[in-house]
């Protein structure tokens, strides 16, 4: 059964559901599956790779002519992935994490709809004032980066909604199934964002083994850390940190993040003196430890039809 909303109403789709644009994962297969289901399917561009995009955006044909989106990390983009992105039409692109404010009147004066992710009320304030056509309110139940000193999803959606009113928000962190969806729109929400629900679908652009552990894994087997940013050399602003599946390598640098910054052989997993074993290297980590910005582990296998989601 569909549900109209603001945003089902504003973007034509059948379901109150956007794809999470992680970064690097959801793919243009993803993304077109999710459209393909009803909902807005949006590819996650990340830093706006030229040669990612250059594969997987010929893959939104699969979309049938449905709504798509494209999502972009903020800080780590500039003019031209914008422009690049525009020149294939997306009905929306969705800013995260970062100062939307060199790109969101580019976006708008191209008559694509601006989509602003906030973690918090400054960001929800500075979202309205861009004129983001649709805002997203990203709790800390949220899996790969989120705010560090942000608030849980239940209150902090209902207060983005009241400040930017009457534009429509999207709840985010933490659902994973109708009964999310529905508690997203009983907070005042016109929808929801929902990613490690389909990052462990069969289009998402992950592993076997990385689907498999967050299948297999609970919401209390993760934490939120910088420990492998810092191990990738990524440099992801600090005020943002990564949920994570736990891993040895966290517990042995949990605490001694400078320590690990300081010393690239220690990032590297090269040095005797880290204690590098075969659980401290970061490929080891990077397959099995981090996931790409996505929501929290989840029981069960997701299936990809957005309308038994549920």
């Amino acid at each position: 059964m569909a549900l109209s909303t603001r945003f089902t109403e504003l973007f034509g789709v059948e379901h109150p559901i956007a794809l999470a644009p992680m970064g690097g994962s959801a793919g243009g297969a993803l993304a077109a599956a999710v459209s393909r289901g009803g909902g807005l399917g949006m590819l996650g561009a990340a830093n706006g790779d030229p040669e990612w995009l250059a594969r997987e955006l010929p893959l939104l044909a699969e979309a049938a002519g449905r709504p798509w989106g494209i999502g972009f990390l903020t800080w780590q983009i500039d003019v031209g992935a914008i422009e690049r992105a525009l020149e294939h039409q997306p009905r929306a692109v969705m800013l995260s994490f970062g100062d939307p404010g060199p790109f969101a009147e580019r976006i708008r004066a191209s008559g694509t709809l601006l989509i602003i992710q906030v973690t918090d009320l400054e960001e929800a304030n500075r979202a309205v004032d861009m004129g983001a056509d649709v805002i997203v309110a990203q709790g800390t139940e949220s899996g790969g980066h989120g705010a560090r000193k942000g608030r849980s999803t239940l209150p902090f959606v209902p207060v983005v909604v009241d400040l930017a009113a009457p534009v429509p928000v999207l709840a985010a962190g933490g659902i994973a199934d109708g009964r999310g969806v529905a508690a997203a729109l009983a907070l005042g929400a016109a929808g929801a964002l929902v990613g490690t629900r389909f990052h462990a679908t069969a289009e998402a652009l992950v592993a076997p083994s990385t689907a498999k552990a967050i299948v297999e894994g609970h919401g209390e087997d993760t934490e939120r850390n910088r420990v492998l940013d810092i191990a990738r050399g990524s440099r992801w602003p600090s005020k943002y940190t990564a949920r994570t599946l736990g891993h040895p390598y966290l517990d042995q640098w949990r605490g001694r993040e400078a320590e690990l910054a300081a010393d690239p052989q220690c990032q590297a997993g090269l040095s005797a003196r880290c204690g590098a074993g075969k659980h401290s290297r970061t490929a080891d980590v990077g397959r099995r430890g981090h996931r790409s910005d996505h929501r929290p582990a989840i029981r069960g296998r997701p299936r990809g039809h957005l309308g038994r989601a549920g």
